[in-house]
């Protein structure tokens, strides 16, 4: 697929990508989390926290695949699926953020679908589900126009389980998938 004139490829994270991994999600985080997540804890050293969790999930991937979008910018975009995660509804998409600069350039779709090969061929059922915070009105848009059936509404769990990360009680909504190849 190419993207701003450059060929986007795909491949498997290794623990040597955990830092740049972590720079995309703090900065996610940055822009679109403000309001959930405390001013502190996100204008704080959250690209540190970031990368020990990026560092522990690619030294142990077991159970999991975390995709990566690349072209001759960088890294674009990732995916990080945790296989066969909820018996009612699959496995889950822990992660999928694509760097601001490249947003609706298509790396969300071709992310989200290569999330869905994954579940496809090394998951024991096709179903899978994600969580987006209820103040992402743009990325509920997304999931909804690549099939995503919004199914439940819940608390946003604290990053890390500490709880002074968190303004008040932020809720996010589950978008599930039944069977991922309709993904597109």
């Amino acid at each position: 697929m190419a993207t701003d004139s450059t060929q986007l490829s795909l491949r498997p994270a290794g623990l040597a990508d955990a830092g740049r991994i972590a720079e995309l999600h703090a900065d996610s985080w940055r822009r679109h989390y403000r309001g959930a997540y405390a001013d502190s804890f996100l204008d704080g050293d959250v690209i540190t926290d970031r990368h020990q969790l990026w560092a522990a999930r690619l030294a142990e991937p077991d159970g999991t695949a975390t995709i990566l979008a690349e072209d001759d910018e960088g890294l674009a975009g990732f995916v990080h699926v945790m296989l066969d995660h909820d018996e009612r509804w699959g496995s889950l998409v822990d992660n999928l953020h694509v760097r601001f600069a490249r947003k609706r350039s298509g790396i969300g779709r071709t992310l989200i679908t290569a999330a869905a090969a994954a579940v496809t061929e090394r998951a024991d059922r096709p179903a899978l589900h994600l969580w987006v915070l209820e103040q992402n009105t743009a990325a509920q848009g997304f999931y909804a126009a690549v099939g995503g059936i919004q199914v439940e509404r819940g608390l946003v769990p604290p990053p890390g389980g500490i709880e002074g990360r968190l303004n008040g009680s932020p809720a996010c909504l589950r978008f599930a998938w039944p069977e991922p190849v309709t993904i597109g």
